[in-house]
């Protein structure tokens, strides 16, 4: 014969609750930054490279120091940020990178996440892809008032050396007519962007074979 337990609301309230105050008092796992790469790349204690997820920051070139506008900068305000410091990682849907970095939204211990800092700032420009991020539109919004406020990258007018730019809405890249990945866009993911700035205020970044925003 088996035989049914059935809790009454009373009983299922306070396990509800005791369940609540184990899940809350589960220890934050933080991680220490030993060294600060750029501005969207740190080097964890464990000897993990970490990848701010979803944006991207100016290029620093060590081979002929032809640096990409802002690159100092937002790695200078990164290691303000992170350097020595202990973080949390949040994870999404895409783990890593095509170099083994592990993807993720890092926060400060005051709770503020160092990839919506540097956005703020206009140190760098969202970075999505077929991946749906969890934080996406917060990141756009974010993007779109230092473009508005014209702060960091936002303060050089983007060239325009094109009659219209091709945008993937699959892949959220940009691209100049005559890119061979952008004529491979199928006709439903297809997009037409008048300026690079419309294709950043959209969400979308450059490709990196074409260089749309290169004069």
């Amino acid at each position: 014969m088996v035989k049914i337990v059935v809790m009454n609301s009373t009983r299922l309230f306070q396990l509800a609750i005791i369940i609540f105050i184990c899940m809350a008092l589960k220890p934050t796992v933080l991680y220490k930054v030993v060294f600060v790469y750029d501005g969207d790349t740190v080097l964890l204690a464990n000897g993990e490279k970490i990848r701010y997820l979803g944006i991207n920051t100016p290029e620093i070139n060590h081979k002929n120091r032809k640096n990409e506008f802002m690159a100092i900068a937002a790695r200078n305000f990164n290691r303000k940020l992170v350097n020595s410091k202990k973080v949390k990682l949040e994870f999404d849907q895409e783990l890593k990178d095509r170099y083994g970095r592990i993807l993720a939204y890092v926060y400060l211990k005051n709770g503020q996440m160092a990839n919506l800092l540097l956005l703020r700032k206009g140190m760098a420009y969202v970075l999505f892809s077929k991946f749906k991020l969890k934080h996406m539109k917060s990141f756009l919004d974010t993007q779109q008032k230092a473009m508005q406020e014209k702060s960091g990258i936002w303060k050089r007018p983007l060239p325009v050396t094109e009659k219209y730019y091709l945008g993937n809405r699959r892949s959220f890249r940009f691209h100049r007519p005559d890119c061979p990945l952008g004529r491979k866009i199928s006709h439903k993911n297809s997009l037409i962007f008048k300026s690079p700035y419309e294709a950043f205020w959209k969400g979308h970044s450059p490709c990196k074979r074409c260089n749309p925003c290169r004069e």
